[in-house]
């Protein structure tokens, strides 16, 4: 039997988690202590920080393991990298996935290889902040550098010092480091997209439209395939995500994508070394006729895996359900479903459960998945099915 070894445990490496099980491969999950579901479905769980480099090699090694992977989550990342240039697996190498997980690191690989990017400098404090964004036009991006799930990334429209001095203590919430980045914020049309790199080669691009919860930035909260852009943006698109994965030495693992569009020219925003969170695994699935998850395990083995083709694509749409308020659930209803288009509706928590407020992708509480012969009638059917889940928290 061979064993995979999974970072982390939470909401959105359940599913993963459980394919491996389903693959008749013997799952060893890492995770710092918490109630994270994912532990339930593991054969051996490791209370270990997924970032502990050193800790989880040396676990490896004794286990013998045969891949690594995770998916959702960008911190884990290198670990990965770090594992799989140690035991000589197949995945993201290690230089590779420290640029990938640094955005620092990232932005200054894509500018020096030519990959269509925004203005962006490194800093430290306030004054460098305010030294660096001179000469760039307004509104500004203030990122840190090694965090995922849009946490400590603020837009600044005045940069005034008290704006800069929340957006940079929102960074240091977050960051483990002493730096971080301000970017211009390229105006145009945000969205995104999935991609698998394997064995050098880009097996398929999926460009999706993204739905955004509107707070201190905007975050994901579902997304929609497929998305309605031309043949020649498409190929745009695809072009920078090669030259993204040859500027970091990407390769077999999945790729998350963010882009701005402005005109008919496609920004590159950041890309991580793994499958995106916010349901997108399954709707690559839904979308191509594939298994994604058994894919990324099979890439993660070092084993052949199943071509993508567009003979017949299958629109689907994916939205979170998300808290107005921070609380305890009081009361949950889903409604009882018999439409073969929906593919999922849940909800992460139980009665009596605390949830926080939607901030950010962790803090969802559920999620709809509904595909259509056309997206116009997934998005009706889940925007009908929506009105009738009520989850209240008091």
């Amino acid at each position: 039997m061979k064993k995979i070894a999974i970072l982390g445990a939470g909401i959105y490496q359940v599913p993963l988690i459980k394919k491996a099980k389903e693959m008749g491969l013997y799952t060893i999950v890492f995770s710092i202590k918490g109630n994270y579901p994912g532990f339930q479905y593991a054969d051996k769980v490791y209370y270990v920080n997924t970032t502990d480099e050193d800790e989880i090699i040396k676990i490896a090694k004794q286990e013998g393991i045969d891949g690594i992977c995770t998916t959702g989550t960008d911190v884990c990342v290198p670990t990965i990298g770090k594992v799989c240039d140690t035991l000589g697996l197949s995945g993201v190498s290690y230089d590779a996935a420290i640029c990938a997980a640094n955005k620092s690191d990232m932005k200054a690989k894509f500018i020096e290889q030519g990959v269509r990017t925004a203005k962006f400098k490194t800093v430290k404090n306030l004054e460098q902040v305010k030294e660096a964004i001179a000469d760039m036009q307004l509104p500004i991006m203030v990122k840190a550098v090694d965090s995922s799930g849009s946490r400590g990334i603020t837009k600044v429209k005045e940069a005034t010092d008290e704006n800069l001095s929340k957006a940079i203590e929102s960074v240091n919430q977050v960051s483990k480091l002493d730096y971080f980045v301000v970017e211009e914020c390229i105006e145009g049309v945000e969205f995104g997209a999935q991609a698998l790199v394997y064995n050098g080669e880009v097996k398929f691009i999926m460009p999706h439209g993204d739905y955004v919860h509107m707070g201190d930035t905007g975050v994901p909260v579902g997304h929609y395939v497929p998305y309605n852009i031309s043949d020649e943006i498409l190929e745009e698109s695809k072009k920078q995500v090669e030259l993204s994965a040859k500027a970091l030495g990407i390769d077999n693992c999945a790729i998350n994508a963010d882009f701005i569009l402005r005109g008919e020219e496609v920004f590159v925003l950041e890309i991580g070394a793994r499958a995106g969170a916010t349901c997108l695994p399954e709707m690559v699935s839904i979308y191509y006729g594939v298994d994604f998850y058994k894919i990324l395990l099979q890439v993660a083995l070092g084993e052949e895996i199943e071509s993508f083709t567009t003979d017949k694509l299958t629109p689907n749409v994916c939205k979170l359900l998300m808290a107005d308020k921070t609380g305890e659930i009081e009361n949950i209803q889903l409604p009882q479903v018999s439409s073969e288009n929906v593919i999922d509706v849940s909800c992460d928590y139980k009665v009596g459960d605390k949830v926080n407020k939607f901030k950010i992708g962790p803090d969802r509480i559920g999620q709809v998945i509904v595909k259509g012969d056309t997206i116009e009638a997934a998005v009706k059917e889940m925007d009908d099915l929506i009105e009738k889940i009520h989850i209240d928290v008091k």
